[in-house]
Order: structure tokens, then sequence, then C-alpha cells
């Protein structure tokens, strides 16, 4: 079984985009999809094969202010709309619509990464946790603190899943895959260091004093995720997707020609995939 992991990252999750259309115009198939946050979007429109949605989202929709933007915070209290991202934009009636049903067709396992609000621990949520018009695992998978409240799944606030599985690729493994392309938003070794982490900590610390903590540990798990993704290329087992640059790219830079780049440096470093899942 092959796996794919997207980690996610804000507007950097263009690249992953430009990876997974790559794949899908070339017929690269993946068994098991592995995201986080951004990475959970990205491989919902790859289960569903639609090709360049993603892209539409990263280049047009994310300028609007009502996905995002200081606007919203003043008015509603989150930086972002998740409810408008990936309800509005994305129901069956929204302007550019998944295609759930041919996801619910698609015989790819599919694991969204998300953080419970209360543990800090890692929740996993699959297609079982979805329906027409309720995405709400891809909504809490991509709730960053500070920039949303917590997302309720089932009544279960969680945040971003990357503050306790960033780069989840024992979970592929775990899974059933035997070889696994891990889409990093970073460069391959570029690793992260605490900084605004720990800042932010503190004003998460007043009431999620856990997911606080998982914040403070963010840089440090991060790193060690990607040690461990690097040992399992060495050994044949990974293969290690990822930009050579990203400039001033951040998790929420509205920079288009960025964006338009990192999508697409990521169609042309997706071609190194096929020759890895045939070794």
């Amino acid at each position: 079984m092959i796996g794919i992991v997207d980690v996610g990252g804000g507007e950097r999750g263009a690249y992953g985009a430009g990876v997974l259309d790559w794949c899908m115009e070339n017929g690269v198939d993946f068994d098991c999809c592995v995201g986080v946050s951004a990475g959970a979007a990205n491989l919902s429109s790859y289960i569903a094969g639609q090709i360049g949605r993603n892209f539409a989202f990263y280049t047009t929709y994310s300028f609007r202010p009502q996905y995002m933007g200081a606007g919203l915070m003043a008015r509603k209290g989150e930086y972002a709309d998740l409810d408008y991202i990936y309800g509005s934009l994305s129901n069956a009636d929204g302007e550019y619509p998944l295609d759930y049903q041919a996801m619910t067709e698609s015989d790819k396992q599919f694991f969204i990464v998300a953080t419970d609000a209360d543990s800090a621990l890692p929740v996993y949520f699959t297609m079982d946790d979805m329906a027409q018009d309720d995405y709400a695992p891809v909504k809490a998978s991509s709730a960053l603190p500070l920039v949303n409240r917590p997302y309720p799944v089932g009544g279960r606030p969680c945040f971003d899943g990357g503050l306790s599985d960033p780069i989840p690729v024992r979970k592929a493994f775990a899974a059933g895959c035997e070889k696994v392309v891990v889409i990093l938003t970073r460069p391959r070794d570029l690793y992260r260091v605490p900084d605004r982490d720990t800042r932010a900590a503190r004003i998460v610390a007043l009431r999620y004093p856990r997911v606080a903590q998982a914040l403070m540990n963010r840089a440090g798990l991060y790193n060690l995720q990607l040690d461990l993704a690097k040992k399992y290329e060495r050994e044949g087992r990974v293969l290690i997707v990822a930009p050579d640059d990203i400039g001033d790219m951040k998790t929420l830079t509205k920079d288009c020609a960025a964006i338009e780049g990192l999508y697409a440096e990521g169609l042309a470093d997706a071609r190194a995939i096929p020759s890895f899942l045939e070794e």
C-alpha cells in the first residue's frame, strides 16, 4: 500500500496543491492519504479527483475579506472563517463544491489530523466523521490557536493537527503503508524555532493550558518528526517532496505571486514521485 502525507501550512499549502494536481494529471495513485490542516483540504480535492480546485482557493478565494483578514477578526473574533472556506464555498450549493459523492465512492483511506483542545493529543478523523456539506474534521484540523477558536467535531472541540502530529508519517505506516510520499511546505532542511509559539502559548494558556504546552513543544516535535522522515527516506521507505525556498511566506501571507510560484514548484517537484514508487 502506498501512502501520501500532506502537512499543510496555510497559504504555503499551495505547494502541496501543485504536487497533488500533477499526480492527478499523471495518474499517480495513493491508497492512503493523511492530511494536516490545509493538507487535509488538499487531499479532499485529490480524493474527489478535482484537479485545480485547491489552486482556486489559494489564488482567488483567500484574498476575499470573507475568507480571512483583520476585518473578520474585528467582526467575528477569528482571523479566518472556516465555515466560509469549508462550508459556503465547498457545500453542494457553494461556489466551488467539493465532490463529496466522488470522495465516498473512492477506495482510498483518508485520515484527517486534529488536536483535542482539552488533552492536546492527536485525533484522527476519517470519512466516517464527515457527511455531505459537513466537513467539520477539515475545519477542526485547520483551526489555529489565536487565529480561530477550536472547532467542534461531534461535540469535541479541536485545534489544528500540526500541534500534536505535524508530520504524521508514523500514522501512514501504522495504517499499513509500505512507502510514503511526504509533502512538506518548508525546505527539507529548515527546522522550526519556537519564537512566536512561545508568545502565543502565554495567551492560549489562560483557557487551554495543555494546548499552550503543545505550542511550546511544537518546534521540537516538528524537528523530531522531520528527522524521522529523513531516516525513513534513507531507508528507501519515504520520499520527501519540499520546496527549495519559501522566501518570506508564512502561514497566512497573502502574496499571489509567491503562492503561484509555490504551486508551480509543486507541479515540477512531483515528477520525482513515480520513480520512487517504482523502485
